[in-house]
């Protein structure tokens, strides 16, 4: 019952998207740090991305929401803030999901540019390390001419 009710907290979670990325679930960016289902309740816990994310609260109604109504049990939402979330956590389909949405997901090291999510060309250039959100910054492809922006790597 117990194992059932942790599937269903599960597929919850991979409806919950990111507020600014809305094609990326919180699952996809490696938010789950852990899942526990108990008969009376279930506790989530979440790795924030940046700990001052204006997205938290969001996020965590959203979870609270999506969660209780798969569940119908009472759900607890924390956030861990001992280990640091970084960019390796993302997964490959949010990799995907990152590009399709027009950013370039993380590159491995920060001095490292990344290829166009558009045209794919490895020819681009910063344009301002500190983009829309803390996040990301600003790049330019100078193949298609188009903006675009970066996931920075952490």
């Amino acid at each position: 019952m117990i194992q059932e009710k942790e599937l269903l907290v599960r597929q919850a979670l991979n409806e919950v998207k990111d507020p600014e990325i809305p094609t990326l679930s919180i699952v996809e960016l490696g938010m789950v740090y852990s899942v526990e289902a108990g008969e009376d309740e279930v506790r989530v816990r979440l790795m924030p991305t940046f700990v001052g994310c204006p997205a938290l609260d969001i996020i965590r109604r959203d979870v609270e929401n999506k969660v209780q109504s798969a569940t119908g049990i009472p759900v607890k939402v924390d956030y861990v803030l001992d280990e640091p979330w970084t960019t390796e956590r993302i997964t490959p389909e949010g990799r995907e999901h990152l590009a399709s949405f027009g950013i370039a997901p993380p590159m491995a090291e920060w001095w490292e540019k990344p290829p166009c999510p558009f045209c794919g060309a490895p020819e681009t250039e910063v344009e301002n390390l500190f983009g829309p959100t803390a996040c990301r910054a600003i790049y330019y492809c100078t193949r298609c001419r188009q903006p675009f922006e970066g996931f920075k790597p952490v």
